[in-house]
């Protein structure tokens, strides 16, 4: 007899999914009473629909100790154009080279400058001058800059960035959406506040994708 799952289990295992360097987004139905009765998911069409459903079975079973039969296992993959460049554990290291703000009467364009694989890659954003909203512009022109280098095989969706203060320190906190055609899996990230709150903001960003891209950031 298969077991019931809960709402935060179905979410928990979806993230394990998405870990897997193949998969790019799962979704995960289940009955009123708990158990699991589709698993949908979205891969790069790098390893074979069957081994890509092995290692989904493994996955949930090593992590979950929950058996799933392969015939609730649906895979659709995405055509060769959609394989990046390199691997996900392969992608060349993001470095921050500037984040600039220029305010203009009431909006302000805050432009990020990431240099990846030798390359750089310039992501822009503007809006109105408010504090609140010049932290959502730096995050967002540096996912601008990132989707520009990923060149449309990924997409990403702010969805909130703030920083706080956690006992005697200042954070900053992103959480992002990858998008794609089964939903959205939501992503999160954190960077300590050191010197430049703008700086932080950009790395909180790149932290939240990073499980997706491989990306590590320095000053």
């Amino acid at each position: 007899m298969e077991r019931s799952i809960s709402a935060t289990t179905i979410a928990e295992i979806e993230e394990a999914l998405s870990q897997v360097s193949e998969i790019k987004a799962a979704r995960v139905v289940a009955s009123s009473d708990g158990r699991i009765e589709e698993i949908h998911v979205l891969a790069l069409p790098t390893k074979s629909p069957k081994q890509l459903v092995r290692d989904i079975e493994s996955t949930i079973m090593a992590t979950f100790g929950i058996p799933v039969d392969h015939k609730k296992i649906s895979i659709a993959q995405l055509g060769q154009d959609a394989v990046p460049r390199t691997s996900p554990y392969d992608h060349p290291r993001a470095l921050i080279r500037s984040v600039s703000a220029e305010t203009a009467g009431l909006e302000v364009r805050v432009s990020v400058a990431l240099e990846i694989g030798g390359e750089l890659y310039i992501g822009n954003a503007s809006g109105p001058g408010s504090q609140t909203t010049r932290q959502r512009l730096v995050a967002q022109a540096a996912l601008n800059a990132v989707e520009e280098y990923l060149q449309g095989s990924m997409a990403f969706a702010l969805e909130d960035v703030q920083v706080v203060r956690l006992g005697q320190q200042t954070v900053a906190v992103a959480c992002i959406a990858l998008v794609t055609s089964l939903g959205e899996q939501p992503l999160t990230g954190a960077a300590l506040v050191r010197q430049s709150e703008k700086d932080s903001i950009v790395k909180a960003t790149l932290d939240a994708i990073n499980r997706r891209l491989g990306f590590l950031t320095t000053t």
